[in-house]
């Protein structure tokens, strides 16, 4: 009988041949549309694959292996969906990252995120517009409204680099004491004063009719009140300060010509001083602490905190809200991390010697018996001559054996801990102890518990990251083993339990090993049994009993090494260095004058009295430019020293001065070019820095700089003063650097 092959295959035994058939019919019967959608999977059609498995599940609904596989693939595009949204938004590229949420909302419509991308996408073309008007004010000069535009984006969002940038470069094109904001120009006309005894009313009348301000005043104030005063040269707003704050007054802005004046004092503040309320979030400080830190410094008026939110309200003047915004900034940081790798190992050697022969420790003597040995109980003294002489079978026996053992347990954990964390590693056993408690009371009864003791490696760490990168650490280190078991009474079981442990505390760099080690244990021990004296001979007791050496070292060997994941980001120095007004007020306005300005303030029983004169000529501002010492523009400037093959140079320019600087960063363009594109064939890049204003220039190093060290230089350099005279510029600083050669 001639059998056809699928016959054969069947008829034999059930293996390898009957599960090849099994998966081939398998995968008949699966939907083609599987295999279509893993193939465009594999070329990266992930929007083709899910409609093709959407088109056969509309044919077939049932189709378990089609729902998943649309499944799987749906979360892929959902991944890869959102890090393109996050990319595109990092960007600034706002159509396109619309597009990406639609096409996101058509693979998952209820997806957790839906939302939250399309307000901050709104929310980001806002902010970007916001942040290009106070780009523009910061070059303008209009410093109060580049930072008012830059809290506003930071308000939403907090991380924002373009407005933290911002608020850098505008805290730096302002000196400290007037770190406040001014009014507006209409208050920045220079005057001259000069009275003496004159009525406070009188002084008032002569500023509004000279710069068209209008002055309103409280029914408290005493405009008879005699005010001495004699300023130069000196602005409309500096002269209000000087005024206000010697006569016991303070002011608010109406519009931008009218200003009220009423007492500085604590009624009339609650009176007329304007309040606004804060909401801010703080990302990684304890807004308890913070907290406590405001009350102290600010003295706020109204506080509120969330904990569940870690969020804070503030009440209180402008200027105290803006003094309590750039503290918490300066605080509000990200904590250090540290990856700490460790590796514990315990080096132990085990020998064990036993040497001799064995002789039998007990000899019998008596009348034998049935069973092979000594009859028992009591035999007649005359049937001594039937005694015999018996001892254990063998009688001697001959011990060779001699073990040996090494040992070598390693643990390697690496632990990320964050500062001034404990961070605990245990690796090793639990081990049961158990306790009865019998009570004797009515019936016995008897209970029993039991509690765990833990044997093996402990190890306790807690870093505290140093701003220099180096870690101090406190390591506990302890290593235990279960020697024996110890029988308690009522059968309780306890244990005996070797422990070595230390404790310290290290300083290293980051990725510096330190080696702890030392902690030993030797034990060394001998013993002999045998025949009394002559097991005792140093030489031949060998033959008349058997000796023992056993010796055992056993050696912890602890290495750690941490690597800075994270150090402590420190902020700018405009956050670090606040204008904190005065103890009654403050983050209230500073009453210093600039430098070019003269001022006196006359006592008040002055022997004469009377108005002199009050000038704001044109002629001020020519008449101090021509007292005033000269000066010049100072810009330093920085250079990488040295680069890799092919890394980036940065040309750090800070303009040290009032003055607007302009000029070129010049270089060699056959070796260097501007990292971020541009134009890099001549060799020179335009550049221009506000008062205090600072700038980096990235270039990067071509293939034909290595080995080489080239020159970077600033050229064509002007700066201008504040009524667009020229000013000389003075440079400090050096433009080598070295680029590394090719390995």
């Amino acid at each position: 009988m001639k059998l056809n092959p699928l016959h054969s295959l069947l008829a034999r035994p059930a293996g390898p041949a009957l599960t090849l058939l099994a998966a081939l019919l398998l995968a008949a019967c699966a939907n083609p549309a599987l295999r279509q959608a893993d193939e465009m999977v594999r070329s990266n059609q992930l929007p083709q694959a899910y409609e093709t498995l959407e088109q056969a599940r509309k044919l077939d609904p049932h189709d378990q292996a089609l729902r998943a596989a649309q499944l799987r693939i749906a979360n892929q595009m959902t991944t890869r969906l959102l890090a393109q949204i996050e990319g595109m938004r990092l960007a600034a590229r706002w159509d396109e990252a619309n597009e990406a949420v639609q096409r996101l909302r058509e693979v998952d419509p209820k997806h957790p995120r839906l939302a939250w991308y399309e307000a901050e996408l709104s929310r980001g073309r806002l902010q970007e517009a916001k942040l290009i008007s106070a780009r523009q004010a910061l070059r303008e000069g209009r410093l109060d409204r580049a930072d008012a535009l830059a809290r506003e984006i930071l308000a939403e969002s907090p991380n924002h680099v373009g407005a933290r940038l911002l608020m850098s470069q505008s805290a730096q094109a302002r000196p400290l004491e007037s770190a406040s904001s001014e009014m507006g120009p209409s208050f920045q006309k220079p005057v001259t004063l000069e009275f003496r005894e004159a009525p406070m009313r009188q002084v008032f009348e002569a500023l509004a009719r000279s710069s068209n301000i209008n002055f309103v005043f409280d029914k408290d104030v005493r405009s008879d009140a005699k005010v001495s005063i004699f300023l130069r040269n000196v602005s409309l707003d500096e002269a209000m300060r000087v005024l206000l704050s010697t006569q016991g007054l303070d002011r608010k802005l109406l519009n931008d010509s009218s200003v009220l004046i009423f007492p500085n004092t604590a009624a009339k503040q609650r009176e007329h001083q304007e309040l606004i309320t804060r909401t801010l979030y703080l990302t990684n400080a304890d807004v308890k602490q913070v907290q406590a830190m405001v009350r102290t410094i600010t003295k706020v008026r109204d506080i509120h905190i969330d904990e569940r939110l870690n969020l804070m309200v503030v009440r209180d003047t402008p200027e105290v809200v803006r003094l309590v915004e750039k503290l918490i900034a300066s605080v509000d940081l990200p904590e250090p991390e540290v990856m700490l790798e460790v590796e514990v190992m315990e080096l132990s050697s085990d020998r064990v010697n036993d040497l001799g022969l064995k002789f039998p420790d007990q000899i019998s003597y008596g009348l034998p018996g049935f069973n092979g040995g000594l009859a028992t109980g009591q035999v007649e003294l005359g049937q001594h001559n039937n005694f015999r002489a018996m001892v254990a079978n063998p009688a001697v026996v001959a011990t060779i054996r001699g073990n040996s053992g090494n040992g070598n347990i390693l643990a390697n954990p690496k632990i990320r801990v964050r500062n001034r964390d404990k961070a605990k590693v245990h690796i090793g056993q639990k081990v049961p102890v158990f306790t009865t408690t019998t009570n004797f009371t009515g019936s016995t009864s008897v209970a029993a518990s039991v509690s765990y003791l833990d044997v093996g490696l402990k190890l306790d760490v807690e870093p505290t990251i140093q701003l220099d990168n180096d870690v101090i650490i406190k390591v506990g280190l302890e290593v235990s083993n279960l020697i024996r078991q110890v029988q308690g009474p009522g059968g309780t079981t306890a244990y005996e339990i070797g422990t070595r442990q230390t404790g310290t505390t290290l300083r290293l760099n980051d990725g510096e090993t330190q080696v702890l080690a030392g902690l030993i244990s030797d034990e060394d021990r001998r013993s002999a049994s045998g025949i009394p004296g002559l097991s005792e001979i140093p030489v031949l007791g060998s033959l008349f009993g058997v000796r023992t050496e056993d010796r055992k070292k056993t050696e912890v060997v602890l290495l750690i090494t941490p690597r800075i994941v994270r150090n402590l980001a420190l902020p700018d120095a405009g956050l670090t260095r606040l204008a904190g007004g005065t103890d009654a007020s403050p983050g209230a306005f500073s009453s210093l004058l600039k430098p070019n300005a003269k001022a006196g303030v006359g006592p008040s029983q002055a022997a004469s009295s009377g108005l002199r004169a009050l000038t704001p000529t044109p002629s001020a501002p020519a008449e101090a430019a021509s007292m005033a010492a000269p000066q010049e523009a100072v810009l330093r400037f920085e250079v990488s020293p040295q680069v890799a093959p092919g890394g980036t140079v940065s040309v750090t320019m800070k303009n040290d001065s009032g003055f607007s600087i302009k000029g070129e960063v010049e270089y060699d363009a056959s070796k260097l070019a501007p990292a971020q594109g541009g134009a890099s064939g001549n060799g020179r890049v335009a550049i221009e820095l506000l008062p205090r204003g600072e700038k980096v220039v990235v270039l990067r190093a071509l293939p034909s700089a290595n080995g080489q060290v080239l020159n970077v230089g600033l050229g064509a350099l002007s700066a201008t003063g504040l009524n667009g005279e020229p000013v000389s510029v003075r440079l400090d600083g050096t433009g080598l650097v070295s680029v590394d050669a090719a390995r």
